[in-house]
């Protein structure tokens, strides 16, 4: 397989943790597997937060296990890769949608991912998003 469509099965995992439709739980666990442990987590707007890790995954497994985000999911739209040997980003556009406190939204933004080839395969060393208002 090449750089790029590990990167891609990569991206695609990250986007597919979080989905919750049809009843399924959400796998953000997965995310500690995708995400070197130093990696950092950056939500860009207003509300300027960065995450470790954990921070990030704790706040979202609450909000999809328990009840306030449903039939929740979120894809990648359109993205540009550039890998040098052993490095690579990806910036992209994202959509998402689900069912928040019982109401339906939809939204999307701008994603970019820092990569880095390990042993084990390509993992996310940093992530960053500005979602449109």
């Amino acid at each position: 397989m090449s750089s790029k469509a590990e990167i891609d099965v990569v991206t695609a995992e990250f986007f597919g943790a979080f989905d919750n439709r049809g009843g399924r739980t959400a796998d953000l666990d997965r995310i500690r597997r995708l995400v070197l442990p130093g990696g950092v987590i950056t939500m860009t707007g207003p509300q300027f937060t960065v995450y470790t890790v954990d921070t990030f995954i704790e706040p979202r497994r609450r909000l999809l296990a328990e009840g306030r985000l449903v039939e929740f999911s979120e894809w990648e739209t359109s993205e540009r890769t550039e890998i040098v040997g052993d490095i690579a980003s990806r910036f992209g556009e994202y959509r998402k949608s689900g069912v928040l406190d019982g109401e339906p939204f939809e939204g999307g933004g701008t994603k970019t991912i820092q990569f880095v080839r390990t042993p084990e395969g390509w993992r996310i060393t940093a992530f960053a998003w500005y979602d449109r208002p």
